[in-house]
Order: C-alpha cells, then structure tokens, then sequence
C-alpha cells in the first residue's frame, strides 16, 4: 500500500547556531522544552497552575512571544518553532527574564495541534506572518486550509481567538477566503474585513522594518462563539 507524504508548510532552513544558541538548548531545553509524543499534554502539569492558554505557530526569533510573556504574567504561552537557532536565542531569554509562563516545541505544528493539544484547551491561537508560498503552484503547501482552519476551531475554548497576521496581501486575501469558508468561526472586524493592530501583538523587528518601507501589514481576529 502507498503511503502518502504529508505536504509540510514549511522548510527547515536550520542555519548555524551560536554557541550561546547552542547552550541554551543543551542546558534550558529539560526547563522550557516540550518532547514530542503523540499523547496529550497535561498544560496544568507543565506549568504547575490552570491558566488562560496561547499557542502561537512559527515564532521565528520569539521577540513577540518573549514579549507577551513578560506581559502577561497571569496566562501561560506555549511557542511552536522548527527552526533551532531561533528556540536557542527564545530560550536563552526566557531564562534570562526569569519568566515561568512559556514553554516551547521544536516539531510540526499540525502534529502537536492533532496529538498533544486537548480539544477545547485553547483560549488562543496565533499565526503570525507565516510563510506565505507566493508561487501558484506552492499554494497547497500553505499551513492555513480550511483541515488546518477546522483542527484550530476544534482546540479553541468557545470565547476563544484565532489571530492571524500577514505582510503578503495575496495570503491576507487567500486568508480571509479560508476563514469565510470555515463554520463556527466569526470575523471579529466584520465579514471580509481585517483587524487592526492596537495593542493586540507587539510588533517584531522585521515587521517595524517593513513598515518603515511602506510594507502593509493585515492582522485578522476570529471568534470561536461560547
């Protein structure tokens, strides 16, 4: 029988680690880090108290995550990244600003959601500026579809958000189109309408660089309905 590949969403282009990286994955990674095991997780184990929960997808550096960490103490984070020197900078920080409320996986993100997240566990999930696949023909290899659409409604608690941002109108657009196909989720800004940023993410350095250049910037926010 054929097996059939997974189309993955991405492409690991793991760069050099720093030795700074390097340590901080060796030495952190028993404190921080999450191992992959298709089981569910136990959130109130991990962080030792029940909390308002926020998974966000592709984290890059962790500038934005770190920082929404160190704002809001009283909710625990949960940062999924495939690219090392990326978790090693996020880790290295984290401990550095003493912060228990954030925890890390290096593996795919739709196999953690399927086999690690609980259904309804979820009060957001956050897809910030993901790989966009600009060519026609690399559509298919973006992680938002209406599979990946429907796996995020099931994890998110009713009253929960999926926040979403992109810099590519051509993926703002095939965004909304996504979500307008999904049942059970609303537009927070009204059908067909994007959102905007005030307050809602920090900015990261590559995103104030592009906005210097004239780059837009599309932030979209759905509702599950409780």
């Amino acid at each position: 029988m054929e097996v059939r590949r997974a189309i993955r969403s991405y492409v690991l282009r793991q760069g050099r680690l720093t030795p700074g990286q390097k340590q901080a994955l060796e030495q952190l990674w028993s404190i921080y880090g999450i191992d992959y095991a298709a089981e569910p997780l136990d959130s109130v184990a991990l962080f030792g108290r029940s909390a308002a929960l926020t998974l966000e997808i592709g984290f890059g550096d962790g500038d934005s995550l770190l920082q929404q960490a160190s704002r809001s103490p009283e909710r625990d984070f949960i940062g999924i990244e495939v690219h090392r020197p990326g978790i090693g900078r996020l880790l290295s920080r984290c401990h550095a600003a003493g912060l228990n409320n954030l925890r890390v996986s290096n593996h795919d993100a739709v196999e953690v959601l399927r086999q690690q997240i609980t259904d309804q566990s979820l009060d957001c999930v956050q897809l910030f500026f993901p790989d966009p696949w600009h060519k026609k023909r690399h559509h298919k290899r973006r992680i938002l579809q209406p599979e990946f659409a429907a796996l995020v409604l099931s994890k998110l608690r009713p009253g929960g958000h999926f926040h979403m941002a992109t810099d590519w109108l051509q993926y703002a657009e095939h965004m909304l189109a996504v979500m307008a196909a999904s049942p059970g989720f609303v537009n927070v800004a009204g059908a067909g309408q994007y959102c905007r940023n005030e307050g809602l993410r920090p900015l990261t350095r590559f995103e104030q660089r592009g906005l210097r250049l004239g780059h837009g910037v599309y932030d979209l926010r759905y509702l599950k309905p409780g």
